[in-house]
């Protein structure tokens, strides 16, 4: 018996070694990669083989293509309405008097975020270290709901805080109103059955993005490694939210190892909510949940409710051109004068540090704001490991001592920025869905850089350059960073 069994192992050995080298080879990808995934096939073949299955390839199957290349087909009517209302609420001449690296970025951002181009007469409403208002007003909202709720999140818990807005849910979809809730099936896990029934039973239309395992028959698949990291709520087409939070308690600085949380996320009214709306129809069907492209969900714009310049921009794996990379690479290069970071977590890619460096060894003054405590040790130790090569060329790093921060924000030449979801890390840049908002106007980036300039005080400068760094600390850094593209 083993005389036979044992011949075919080792063709089925060569044959997933040679499959798995054929794929990589014909698929490039950073070389230091490429390297490690042909090691991992030689040495381990059916483990090797599975763990590239299951947490390298984040491209997605066909049918979970992005769904905005079907929109004009499905409805032209309403395409051609929503073209005429970004080309209405065009900053015609915002950006005339502008530096021409400012000019290039928007241009760069519209062209990759297909075609959303940035919009005028849009009110910003910004909440910093401000959790409890935020929920005070997302939960306002929905119960002021009039026709629909649309919530996308990457986490949301069956706890306190979420059983809050669960129950307003059920509320408003048993008065009529349409509610829906789309969630990333691991972000969150473990969701009590009793609380799923509740919300459909109530009427409330759940989805779970990607799921892990088959859920009643919606589409499923296998793909632990790309989430949908976004955090999107859109009520009446008219309102939206975006940002760094989730729904949770943890959220509110309860529960948890950390002392605060602090958080950035923003309320917007006007134009740019139909690019937020956008987004989560893409993202509710891929889910299986239908076509929602409809006028319901673009109800007529009334009076402008603000004068502020945003552009809404989404990225993920389906669009297969690293969009947040290059909107990020774009925007440091962009920088005349200072360049502000907060992140929660900072991985970089090689192209991200030798871009920090660049813009620091042309006088441009870099500031990164970093957690000194995190949730994800493995990302913490990652990110210290480039302390040493950013600080000697003049990048500033501190760290955030109050708590934890899951700010992600970007602020360039105080005079434009961006929040979102998206962190300093390859997950963000190229394995998930993320969403991020540009404000292009003075007040609400003065408010931006006011709130970096606070939590900076609350923060300690790591002045690592000349210091010698011990043994242990160097292997537990190098160790994190081998072990960063699977935290």
């Amino acid at each position: 018996m083993w005389s036979t069994l044992f011949p075919l192992l080792i063709l089925l050995n060569l044959a997933l070694i040679g499959g798995g080298v054929f794929y990589v080879l014909s698929h490039p990808r950073e070389p230091r990669a490429m390297l490690a995934w042909i090691l991992a096939f030689i040495a381990l073949p059916l483990i090797g083989v599975l763990l590239f299955y299951l947490l390298s390839d984040p491209s997605l199957n066909r049918r979970h293509r992005r769904f905005a290349k079907y929109r004009k087909k499905l409805n032209p009517a309403l395409w051609s309405k929503l073209r005429s209302i970004h080309d209405a609420h065009a900053p015609d001449r915002h950006f005339d008097e502008a530096s021409s690296e400012l000019r290039k970025f928007v241009e760069l951002a519209t062209r990759i975020s297909s075609l959303q181009p940035p919009t005028t007469e849009n009110a910003v409403t910004i909440y910093h270290d401000q959790a409890g208002q935020v929920f005070e007003r997302l939960q306002q909202a929905i119960l002021n709901a009039e026709h629909q709720v649309h919530m996308e999140y990457f986490t949301f818990r069956a706890d306190q805080f979420g059983t809050a807005i669960a129950e307003a849910l059920m509320k408003q979809a048993q008065a009529g109103v349409e509610c829906r809730l789309l969630v990333d099936h691991l972000g969150s896990w473990g969701w009590p059955a009793a609380f799923l029934d509740k919300l459909l039973q109530a009427g409330v239309e759940v989805r779970f993005f990607l799921p892990l395992l088959p859920w009643r028959g919606r589409r499923w698949g296998l793909r632990p490694n790309s989430r949908n990291h976004r955090k999107i709520a859109v009520i009446d087409g008219c309102i939206g939210f975006v940002g760094s939070q989730n729904i949770g308690d943890e959220y509110l600085g309860r529960g948890n190892e950390f002392s605060g949380w602090i958080d950035t996320h923003l309320e917007l009214a006007g134009p740019s909510v139909y690019q937020l709306q956008e987004t989560f129809i893409e993202d509710w069907h891929i889910a299986g949940g239908g076509d929602l492209f409809n006028d319901r969900s673009f109800p007529d714009l009334s009076a402008a409710p603000g004068n502020q310049i945003t552009q809404i921009v989404s990225s993920g794996p389906d669009d297969n051109a690293g969009i947040m990379h290059h909107l990020l690479l774009a925007a440091i290069s962009a920088a005349d004068h200072s360049v502000c970071i907060a992140s929660p977590y900072f991985v970089p890619d090689a192209a991200m540090v030798l871009m920090l460096e660049a813009a620091a060894y042309r006088g441009v003054t870099v500031q990164l704001l970093v957690p000194r405590q995190s949730d994800h040790r493995i990302a913490l130790w990652a990110g210290r490991s480039y302390y040493q090569e950013l600080s000697r060329t003049g990048v500033e790093i501190y760290e955030y001592t109050l708590g934890f921060l899951h700010s992600k924000l970007v602020i360039i030449d105080q005079c434009w920025g961006m929040v979102g979801s998206a962190n300093m890390d390859e997950r963000s840049f190229r394995l998930n869905f993320e969403i991020t908002a540009i404000l292009y106007t003075a007040e609400p980036v003065r408010q931006l850089q006011q709130d970096f300039e606070n939590m900076l005080n609350q923060s300690q400068h790591v002045e690592f350059a000349d210091k010698p760094v011990t043994l242990l600390t160097r292997i537990k850094m190098g160790a994190a960073r081998l072990l960063s593209p699977i935290y």
